[in-house]
């Protein structure tokens, strides 16, 4: 037998013994927007975050973790139901799949459950109080049709609206509604909620009004124990809205707000600071140094009550920030994430093994001593065995991602990435003309692999696998390599394994559903791999072009009906405008 053997059993005998004497932690999950690795200093990172590196030394820093889906919605199911969102069984991801004999389509499609089987209502029954602050994303009208109808029902503001009381008076009526949202899913207590990332015309953050009601929520239950899911808007990169929102601190969740809550840096100091350490204040570092800043007023409020040694932190991104919404490792699954709790986790560990977001919740639940009912289905597997030294006997050997029309497997040392667009898709592109084609195949490709990551040479191959030791950047596909064969083998068999667990049909993986044999869009492909994608950018080369002749004139109905759009906006902004001139009057 192995020597280590009985000493984690000793310490798994430990903690269980601490749980029964009603040692329960405390527990908060600070889940971030959009951050890689590189974007915190204790992992490497050229940047400037104290706080986080503060934890790591304190803490336990995971250098494999990865989100099971790297795109918001997915992923923060996940990290709250401790499942894949392939297993999601919301009436929203079952009406944009179809059937059950479709092929699973993870993306901006699921919502929470009205089942109540989430992190928050199962530790509230076995005693926790739970609450939530910040980003949600995981609204469904399906499956709470009830909610959405009547006077205190869910209000559409138009993406038009100008700011004004009007708006804002919108905006807290919706914050409130969010707040009687969650308490149907079995959360004790909500404030200061995000159903999304905030829409136009504001498109800003305000770390300082969430980090506001996670204080107020620690403060009111320091007894605990308690679980805190405190979800941060930022950084949502890299679409810098977080350094417009540095110069905008009256807007919040609520709309415009009259003053900004003191509970962090001020951030005019803090920009200051980021300057005098020898930073760009207008690179990344200042988004980075603002989560970083939230983070640390969570910390303070923990030490300034004594309640620290017993509390576990989590901190970790929903996703990456340069590949989101592919299966790529670099920039998009793998995230950084740390853990601290001095009572049960040992000081400046580091561990290598590969964990997932959908281990979290399991861990929560063992923690927290919680029963599941049976009809619980939980994927992930707790992480305790790996709290004293960082490791454990039979510890898992590979993950499995899931993103659009893209599966992966992930070894430490391999990634192997299966693209099997469905039927609809395909027919779809066959029914485009040679003009739109272009187009319509970087959305399609950008929708089964990735809405970042086309400047990959592989991005749109059927098969992909890359050496992550030798390519961690996955740049070369050796898919195609027959000196690879054998490995690629290996890794379809783990991926069918996994594709098995959730049952639902894969291209030739598990057959019957509606996804399309290999090479259906060769032809396709090979066109769409001479023009430029950044982002929602197109470019054709002029080469290109002349190849597929003239650009088609655009279909008449859809002028009208983008025409008809722009007016309704135009209405919108001016009857805002009107009931503000009012007001002032």
């Amino acid at each position: 037998m192995n020597s280590r053997f009985p000493f984690l059993i000793f310490c798994v005998l430990v903690l269980a013994t601490a749980i029964v004497r009603g040692e329960r932690p405390n527990i908060i999950m600070f889940l971030i927007d959009d951050q890689n690795p590189s974007s915190i200093a204790a992992f490497g990172g050229d940047t400037y975050t104290p706080n986080l590196d503060q934890m790591a030394e304190e803490g336990m820093m995971f250098t494999r973790a990865y989100v099971s889906s790297s795109v918001c919605t997915p992923s923060r199911y996940s990290f709250l139901t401790g499942r894949y969102a392939g297993n999601s069984h919301s009436k929203l991801y079952a009406d944009a799949v179809g059937s059950e004999k479709n092929q699973g389509y993870p993306s901006f499609n699921v919502a929470l459950e009205s089942d109540n089987m989430n992190v928050g209502n199962i530790l509230r029954e076995a005693g926790y109080i739970t609450g939530f602050v910040g980003k949600f994303h995981l609204t469904s009208h399906l499956d709470f049709p009830e909610l959405y109808k009547g006077k205190d029902g869910w209000i559409d503001i138009p993406k038009g609206a100008g700011p004004g009381p009007e708006v804002s008076a919108q905006f807290k009526h919706n914050e409130r509604w969010m707040r009687r949202y969650l308490k149907t899913l079995g959360f004790s207590w909500a404030k200061n909620v995000y159903a999304e990332n905030m829409p136009s015309p504001y498109s800003v953050h305000n770390p300082e009004w969430t980090t506001a009601a996670a204080l107020e929520f620690i403060e009111n239950n320091k007894d605990g124990p308690f679980y805190l899911h405190l979800c941060s808007t930022l950084l949502h990169g890299p679409d810098r809205s977080w350094r417009r929102s540095m110069d905008n601190p009256l807007v919040s969740g609520e709309g415009e707000i009259e003053s900004l809550p003191e509970v962090m840096t001020p951030r005019s100091k803090l920009l200051r600071t980021i300057k005098d350490k020898g930073f760009d204040p207008e690179s990344h570092v200042a988004g980075e140094a603002w989560i970083d800043d939230s983070l640390g007023a969570v910390m303070r409020k923990l030490k300034e009550l004594g309640i620290d040694d017993n509390t576990l932190v989590v901190f970790a991104p929903d996703h990456g920030r340069d590949g989101k919404a592919s299966v790529f490792s670099h920039g998009a699954a793998q995230v950084p994430m740390i853990m601290r709790w001095p009572k049960g986790i040992p000081a400046g560990q580091v561990c290598d093994e590969l964990v997932q977001n959908i281990d979290l919740v399991p861990t929560f639940f063992q923690l927290g001593q919680a029963d599941t009912p049976e009809s619980y289905h939980v994927d992930g597997r707790s992480l305790t065995p790996l709290f004293k030294e960082g490791n454990a006997e039979g510890w898992r050997n590979h993950l499995y991602l899931e993103m659009g029309a893209a599966r992966a497997t992930i070894t430490k040392d391999w990634s192997y990435m299966a693209v099997r667009y469905t039927k609809e898709q395909i027919a779809n592109i066959q029914k485009v003309t040679p003009q739109n084609l272009p187009k319509a195949m970087a959305y399609i490709g950008r929708l089964g692999i990735g809405v970042r990551g086309a400047d990959h040479p592989g991005f749109f191959d059927e098969d992909q696998l890359y050496n992550l030791k030798k390519d961690p950047k996955e740049m070369k596909n050796l898919a195609y390599d027959r000196a690879y064969s054998d490995r690629i083998n290996q890794m379809r068999k783990l991926m069918k394994k996994d594709l098995e667990t959730i049952g639902r049909p894969f291209g030739e993986f598990i057959t019957g559903g509606n996804a399309t044999d290999p090479g259906q869009i060769d032809r396709q492909i090979e066109i769409v791999k001479q023009i430029e994608i950044q982002g929602k950018k197109v470019t054709v080369p002029e080469t290109l072009s002349k190849k597929l002749g003239s650009v088609a004139e655009p279909d008449p109905d859809d002028k009208a009906t983008k025409k008809a759009k722009r007016e309704a906006r135009r209405e919108a902004r001016e009857k805002v405008r009107s009931n503000s001139q009012k007001r002032s009057d």
